[in-house]
Parts: C-alpha cells; sequence; structure tokens
C-alpha cells in the first residue's frame, strides 16, 4: 500500500508540475500588448518561417522551453512574468504601431529595424522610461520626432536613420543624459542643431536638410564624443578651431554642405588630440589648405576634394607622409597652384604609400605618370581667371 501511496503522490506532483509550466506566467498586459502588436502588422507580411510567424497565443509568450511556439522575437524578465525585449527579425513586416506596446513598461530593447513598419510612432512609446535600445532604422516612419522623446530617460542607443521623419529636433534632447549613441541619418529634418546629449559618444545626422552654422553651445561638454557625421545637409559658416579640438573626437565627416572657412588655431592646442580622419569635401570652402590640419599628431586621412581652396600645398602635409602617419589625402577639385612636394611623387619613396588625388587644380609640375595627379589639370585659361595671371611655375 505504501508503494501504491507513494506512486499516487509522485503522479500528482507530476500533474501540478506539468500544469504550472503550461499555466499563463506572462502578465496579462504584456500578453494584450504582443496580440496588439501583431495584429497591426498586414498577414501577408508575415512568413510562416519568420519569428511573428511563429507566435501562438495559445501558448504563454513567456512560458519555458520555447520549442514550436515565441521561438523568437521577444525575450523576459528572469521569473517569466515581464517582456523585456522586442526584436523582429528583418523580413519586410509591415504595418504601423500600436499604442498598446506603452503596456510592456519593463521593455529596455524595442528592434523593429529594416521592414516596412510606416506612420507615425504613437506618444504612448515613449512613456516607457526603461528603454535603453530604440531602433527603428530602415522602415517607412513618419511625422515629427516629439519633445516627448526626452522621457526615455534610460535610453543608451537610438537609431532611426532611413525613414521619412521631418521637422526639427526636440530643443530638450540634451535631457537625455544617458544616451551615447544617435543616428537620425536619411530622413528629412530641418532646422539648427540644438544642444546635444552630454554624453554623446557617436552623433549620426547625415543627408537631413539642416541648416546654420556649427555653435559650440550645441557641443558644449561633450567629453566623450567620437564621431560626428554631418555630411549631406545645408550647414554653413565656419569650421572653428574649438570643434576639432573636443577632447575625445576621432573622426568628422562634414562633406556635402556650405561651409566657408576653416578657423586657424594654436598647433599646439592639437597635441593630445585623438582625431584619425576628417572630411570636408564638396563645400564652398575657400582661402589657403588649413595648415593646422597636420598639427594633429595620429591624423590619418584628410579630404578636401571640391572646395575653392588656393595657393600651394603646404610642405607640412608632405611631411605628415613622409613620416607615414598620412595615408589618405584627397585635394582634387579645387584651384591649388604651384609645385607639390616632390617627395610625393619619388617612386619607392615614404610619399608613394599615400592613396589620393591631387588632379582637377591648377598645379605645375604634378607628374602625368602619377596616379596623384589624376585626373588631369583644370585648363591654364580658367586658372587664370581665378588668379588673374598663368599660375605659377
Amino acid at each position: 500500500m505504501s508503494n501504491f501511496l507513494f506512486l499516487l503522490l509522485l503522479c500528482v506532483s507530476s500533474v501540478f508540475l506539468l500544469l504550472s509550466q503550461i499555466q499563463a506566467a506572462t502578465l496579462p498586459s504584456d500578453i494584450n500588448a504582443l496580440k496588439a502588436f501583431k495584429a497591426s502588422i498586414n498577414p501577408n507580411s508575415i512568413p510562416s518561417w519568420s519569428c511573428l510567424g511563429s507566435w501562438n497565443f495559445s501558448f504563454d509568450p513567456c512560458s519555458l522551453p520555447h520549442r514550436s511556439y515565441f521561438v523568437c522575437g521577444i525575450s523576459c524578465s528572469p521569473d517569466s512574468t515581464r517582456v523585456t525585449s522586442l526584436v523582429v527579425d528583418p523580413v519586410g513586416y509591415s504595418g504601423t504601431l500600436t499604442p498598446l506596446l506603452s503596456q510592456l513598461t519593463q521593455l529596455t530593447q524595442l528592434e523593429l529595424s529594416d521592414n516596412s513598419f510606416y506612420g507615425t510612432i504613437p506618444s504612448s512609446i515613449f512613456s516607457l522610461t526603461s528603454l535603453e535600445i530604440l531602433s527603428l532604422r530602415s522602415n517607412y516612419f513618419s511625422g515629427n520626432i516629439p519633445p516627448s522623446l526626452t522621457n526615455l530617460t534610460s535610453l543608451q542607443s537610438l537609431d532611426i536613420s532611413n525613414n521619412a521623419f521631418t521637422g526639427t529636433l526636440p530643443v530638450t534632447l540634451s535631457s537625455l543624459s544617458s544616451l551615447t549613441s544617435m543616428d537620425l541619418s536619411f530622413n528629412k529634418l530641418t532646422g539648427s542643431l540644438p544642444k546635444l546629449p552630454p554624453n554623446l559618444v557617436q552623433l549620426a545626422l547625415k543627408a537631413n536638410s539642416l541648416s546654420g552654422s556649427l555653435s559650440q553651445s550645441s557641443f558644449e561638454g561633450l567629453t566623450q564624443l567620437e564621431v560626428v557625421e554631418l555630411s549631406a545637409n545645408r550647414l554653413t559658416g565656419d569650421v572653428q578651431g574649438w570643434f576639432f579640438l573636443l577632447p575625445s573626437l576621432q573622426q568628422v565627416d562634414l562633406a556635402n554642405n556650405s561651409f566657408t572657412s576653416v578657423e586657424i588655431w594654436k598647433p599646439g592646442n592639437a597635441n593630445n588630440s585623438e582625431l584619425v580622419a576628417v572630411d570636408l569635401g564638396f563645400n564652398k570652402l575657400e582661402g589657403y589648405l588649413p595648415i593646422n590640419l597636420a598639427s594633429f599628431p595620429k591624423l590619418s586621412a584628410v579630404t578636401l576634394r571640391y572646395n575653392r581652396f588656393r595657393g600651394p600645398i603646404p610642405w607640412d602635409y608632405y611631411k605628415k607622409v613622409r613620416d607615414q602617419n598620412l595615408r589618405r589625402l584627397f585635394l582634387d577639385g579645387n584651384f591649388l597652384n604651384g609645385k607639390p612636394p616632390a617627395g610625393f611623387f619619388v617612386a619607392g619613396g615614404s610619399g608613394s604609400s599615400v592613396v589620393g588625388s591631387f588632379g582637377d587644380n591648377c598645379l605645375a609640375s604634378c607628374p602625368a605618370s602619377s596616379q596623384l595627379c589624376l585626373p588631369s589639370q583644370k585648363p591654364t585659361s580658367m586658372c587664370r581667371q581665378v588668379y588673374g595671371h598663368k599660375p605659377s611655375l
């Protein structure tokens, strides 16, 4: 009899264990949010083999193990009661965002990149104060970026690039004190740069319609900023010395704007700089080439192509190439004249290690046999119009 009771108790405990595993563990409001999220997506855009294709709400989303349902797309808290991450696969899901996503109050990561979501972002999404990563890259989202974005006080990474967002950047953007990476490139944003978040490491705002100048107040206190990508906008004015001397700056891309000058600063100020690459190509920069760039000890790539620079190529640029620091140098498409330093063209010498172009200028004695001299120099008549005489030989 005792053996029978033991076996009975064992069977009962096994049943209770099985029931506890299939009993819903996820908070009902989280389940409702996931149901609404899937329901807002066009069923024809959900392949059967995709993450959303595996979502079957007859099974609890956070219960383990995930053998057939909810095999990907979500992560849950250790106690299997709350959804903490929503990361869908890039298969072309098409639909709008449901406001009910705001019920996922423990969500730390929302990534919907490389799909076909469209419409505006519901304002309720910006109540997710635990959110650390928000990535909506490469979709069709539109509308303004609302000031309520700054309610995401835990946000560390923001990527909404390659969409159709319009309007200006929130003036309170600097209140996102946890933000270290921000990419808003390839949208239709306008206006000037506001004061930026203080702990930014990477800033990308390429291919928008931003205007105005680079204001020091926008970058004030950004001691950790390493990468700035502002190419293909409508920025104007001077590129001033303080900008290049930001303490952690490594890569700068300001190409395809309308900057008109580069400010001169004391060379010694750059001694501790981390600057590695500068691209100021396709602007309206005038005057002589900024000799100060050669004072940055780690600088290995300089692009100043297709501006309005005049005068000779500074010896300091060749010296930096000779010392095997500068590896890429693009000066083509300006009005540079005189003879470039001969060391650039010494076969087998240190100058031969540089990659770039001096073509489409007004240079004399630029060897046609050298790749650096391609494309060919401007016609003499054009150079004479610029200098008022035949360029010096």
